[in-house]
């Protein structure tokens, strides 16, 4: 069976076509800058014979300019890739939330309507993958599509830890709980990982810890919305409600708060420099107090959250790192575990900081083993895609 995934971002879309379930690559695509009609990039790799290309300055005005210069490039040069976009039997994306959707779901009518009446709680996310969608349902009216709900890995965490503790009826007229997110990703390394306890942190430009258990989540960072948890690069992450109100009569409007939640918080906010950590990271060796205060905020919120985990866990086997920042920074790993050594998370600080890609940067006594494994949230959806299309 030849599986599709498609990404969707504000601003991009990125493709892999799978064959399953030896979960081959067959191709994968990239499309920076949707909506640019002069400026965007585009990016194919034929992963069968090797061909690969790059377009800059191209027009991309819309999600169905992007899909179909994928599509038109995975017909042209096919070589063993796909004849005609009827041999792809399903599409798979990494939806985010839907009302009353959780899991892995055909992305039926009811259902993006359910991603709809969500818009105001992730409207970076459901607004694109909406579009796209609709995008998909006409060019390939034969494929099923498939969401695979960043919620979904989440749905086994026990619902006292799901719960707020907020007037019962809100939970039920209005689903308010703690969604949990980025579960394509954390779903991954718990298949990875492949151990009884684990803490997974996923960090990036958006950023969570999970806590997993013989391969569930029990735990996780994310609240209700893509807001809460951990620093993000521009979000805030958890905040006393009450501050709200008060900025509001203090004079600010709803609009101005909401911006400086999503746009101008996190690393950005507090760094007043940059949301990308590694310009955070050059301005606080060169003696930026507010980077250097951006950087140990983002460091303890992730050590709270893996001793409450380890707490929660009864122990801890691995300790994970993924994501863009996860993977690349080996300060930000160090700056983790300096001082968790009586938790059994002993770092060999060599290693960690000589390590490219994917391995074990603990020592060799550790007894907690510590690792760096590269994101592939588009296997995962692929392999969830894949079951429900078997079982359905």
């Amino acid at each position: 069976m030849k599986v599709l995934v498609s990404n969707v971002g504000s601003t991009s879309l990125k493709f892999k076509l799978f064959e399953m379930p030896e979960e081959k690559v067959l191709c994968e695509a990239k499309v920076e800058r949707v909506g640019n009609v002069s400026d965007a990039i585009y990016s194919y790799k034929n992963c069968i014979n090797g061909f690969s290309m790059m377009m800059e300055n191209c027009s991309v005005p819309d999600y169905s300019a992007g899909i179909k210069m994928f599509l038109k490039s995975m017909l042209r040069e096919h070589n063993g890739v796909c004849r005609s976009t009827d041999e792809i039997e399903a599409v798979g994306f990494k939806t985010v939330l839907a009302k009353g959707y959780y899991g892995v779901h055909e992305l039926t009518d009811e259902v993006l309507q359910a991603m709809k009446d969500f818009l105001f709680v992730a409207p970076a996310h459901n607004a694109p993958y909406l579009e796209a969608i609709g995008q998909f349902r006409e060019i390939m009216p034969q494929a099923r599509l498939v969401g695979v709900f960043e919620t979904a890995f989440h749905t086994t965490i026990p619902l006292e830890r799901r719960m707020y503790s907020i007037p019962y009826e809100w939970y039920e007229k209005y689903g308010i709980m703690r969604m949990g997110y980025h579960g394509a990703s954390h779903g991954y390394i718990a298949e990875q990982a492949n151990a009884s306890r684990v803490i997974s942190c996923h960090l990036g430009g958006s950023c969570s810890v999970c806590a997993i258990k013989d391969g569930k989540s029990v735990d996780s960072s994310f609240g209700f919305s893509l807001q809460t948890g951990i620093p993000h690069a521009n979000r805030i992450g958890d905040i006393d409600p009450y501050i709200i109100p008060f900025l509001e009569n203090e004079g600010m409007t709803e609009e101005e708060i909401l911006k400086g939640m999503a746009k101008n918080g996190g690393l950005l906010g507090v760094s007043g420099i940059s949301n990308d950590l590694r310009e955070v990271q050059q301005a606080a060796a060169g003696g930026d107090e507010r980077a250097k205060l951006a950087i140990d905020m983002f460091c303890v919120s992730i050590v709270r959250h893996i001793g409450s985990y380890y707490a929660e866990l009864g122990g801890l086997d691995k300790l994970v790192f993924t994501g863009g920042i996860g993977e690349k920074s080996s300060t930000v790993r160090e700056k983790i575990c300096t001082g968790l050594e009586h938790m059994g998370i002993v770092l060999d600080k060599a290693v960690n900081r000589a390590l490219k890609g994917e391995g074990v940067v603990s020592a060799k006594d550790s007894p907690v083993t510590i690792m760096v494994i590269p994101a592939n949230e588009e296997l995962g959806v692929c392999r969830r895609t894949f079951e429900y299309v078997e079982k359905n």
